[in-house]
């Protein structure tokens, strides 16, 4: 039944509920290795951490809402899981990242090696469930949005300590790291459903701006959120010297004494006691986060306006509700 009360996502994930059964069958059946039990050790971890799985969910919502009934949209939906864990054990490696959704990371448990080794076993096997619906097509977009992520995250290691980094090449970033595997996983829920060009252009577009708004709310939520909410500790990525939106915002505005405040912290990395509270109250004075809050707000109206040429279908009313809630918590 459809409670109202419930956040958009686990209503998604109730309506989904057979669907993403299967797609939870298939991904631990595709996690096992005979010969190397270290595999499913890590991606256990990780996988069943109890992340929301809007991505799967964004591919069988896609594909159910274009009224398809075959049986590829799991394939597909496990393919972007895979894609997204694998991605997350190499980022907590790059990052040095001692926890993700609240718990100790895999590199932390284990070691590095067996993080970067276990996410490269994930993408071989996304690209081997990715070939099996035979769709070249599909096959093409999650190729992309393959290159296209790790593009972005190379990307972002010369720009998230580099103050002349600009919103278009943070834009950049972050449609790379984070947008691109949205965008394709409701693409290709509407491909594998033979859905009409127009319908998949605006599952393409939803994806995308979903995605940015998905970024930069968490991207405020590092100045501001609860520990237990952003699955991390607030002022993580101030102390990883990350140029975040809302700092961006602030480095364009900076007078000099502020300018030499981000060259020292973010730049050269020299962070003393109460720099955290300083970057904060800068941020504030410049209306630095509440710029990036309207930024957000736009994203996830441009999210709801792309899925104007789809059918009428409750999945679309949910996705709808699905942007408003990822923006809910900076409103």
């Amino acid at each position: 039944m459809d409670d109202v009360s419930q956040k958009p996502h686990d209503r998604l994930g109730d309506w989904l509920g057979s669907d993403m059964d299967r797609v939870n069958v298939l991904i631990r059946e595709r996690m096992a290795s005979e010969h190397a039990p270290r595999i499913p050790e890590v991606t256990a971890h990780l996988v069943e951490a109890g992340g929301k799985r809007l991505r799967p969910m964004l591919v069988l919502a896609a594909a159910r809402m274009c009224g398809y009934d075959g049986p590829f949209h799991i394939h597909l939906a496990a393919t972007v899981e895979f894609i997204h864990t694998a991605t997350l054990l190499h980022d907590d490696v790059v990052d040095e990242s001692a926890q993700r959704r609240g718990r100790p990371t895999a590199n932390l448990l284990w070691d590095n090696k067996s993080s970067v080794l276990v996410g490269d076993y994930l993408f071989a096997r996304s690209f081997q469930t990715m070939v099996e619906p035979g769709r070249m097509d599909v096959l093409d977009v999650l190729c992309n949005a393959s290159a296209t992520i790790a593009e972005g995250e190379v990307l972002q290691l010369t720009a998230a300590q580099d103050l002349a980094t600009t919103e278009a090449i943070y834009l950049q970033v972050v449609r790379g790291k984070t947008a691109a595997l949205f965008a394709a996983a409701a693409e290709v829920g509407g491909m594998i459903a033979d859905a009409a060009p127009e319908q998949v252009k605006g599952l393409r577009d939803y994806g995308d701006a979903l995605g940015i708004a998905f970024q930069i709310v968490d991207d405020l939520l590092d100045y501001g959120g609860v520990a237990e909410t952003i699955g991390k500790n607030t002022g993580d990525d101030f102390r990883e010297r990350k140029l975040t939106l809302p700092v961006i915002k602030a480095v364009a505005l900076a007078d000099a004494e502020e300018r030499e405040f981000w060259d020292r912290t973010i730049a050269q990395g020299d962070q003393r006691d109460g720099d955290l509270d300083k970057a904060q109250a800068i941020l504030a004075r410049h209306g630095a986060l509440d710029a990036a809050r309207a930024d957000a707000l736009a994203w996830a109206d441009r999210a709801k306006a792309a899925l104007d040429p789809l059918p009428e279908h409750t999945l679309r009313g949910m996705l709808v509700d699905l942007a408003d809630y990822v923006v809910a918590r900076i409103r």
